[in-house]
């Protein structure tokens, strides 16, 4: 049971996940709450997945001034993250050396899409992933802020300011 209750949790990180290929669940809004969120979904298989290298750069950069980014592996296009966890979270660290954390797999398309994602969609103005690595920016306020498709690099400098922005803003109290 969570220690905050829902009426006061941002409704983007109002959700249990569970780690990728462990038995850990973790209450987001407790987590990330007051964080700057980079929400992911990734694929193993993908042309995009060249992207965890930016995303852990992200993650390195920014950790300590209150980012965090967070990795959701889904299977909806092209049959591009087939594994088990077991196997992408291997994949990840020793393809990638992935620090950043990474939660069960998860479908995130319109029509099939997890609680978590259908809001995330809701606060980016109906917009649902449309391929692998479609990025989601949650400010510290606990909204989305910014909705990035998978053509959009990490290293991008439209997502770098807009991360830096919501940096720069102070926690609530």
């Amino acid at each position: 049971m969570s220690q905050i209750a829902s009426a006061d949790c941002p409704a983007a990180l109002d959700f249990d996940k569970r780690r990728l290929a462990g038995d850990e669940t973790v209450n987001l809004c407790e987590a990330y709450r007051g964080k700057v969120v980079l929400v992911v979904n990734t694929a193993s298989k993908c042309g995009f997945t060249g992207q965890y290298e930016g995303l852990e750069a992200l993650y390195d950069t920014y950790k300590d001034q209150g980012l965090v980014v967070i990795g959701f592996p889904s299977n909806d296009f092209g049959n591009q993250e087939p594994g088990t966890e077991e196997q992408i979270k291997e994949f990840c660290r020793l393809t990638y050396s992935v620090e950043f954390p990474m939660f069960e797999k998860t479908s995130v398309k319109k029509g099939k899409a997890d609680p978590m994602f259908e809001v995330l969609a809701q606060q980016s103005g109906g917009t649902y992933p449309k391929w692998n690595f479609y990025k989601y920016l949650i400010g510290r306020d606990g909204k989305v802020v910014a909705a990035y498709n998978s053509m959009t690099s990490p290293k991008s400098s439209r997502l770098v300011k807009a991360l830096e922005a919501e940096l720069a803003k102070q926690p609530a109290s």
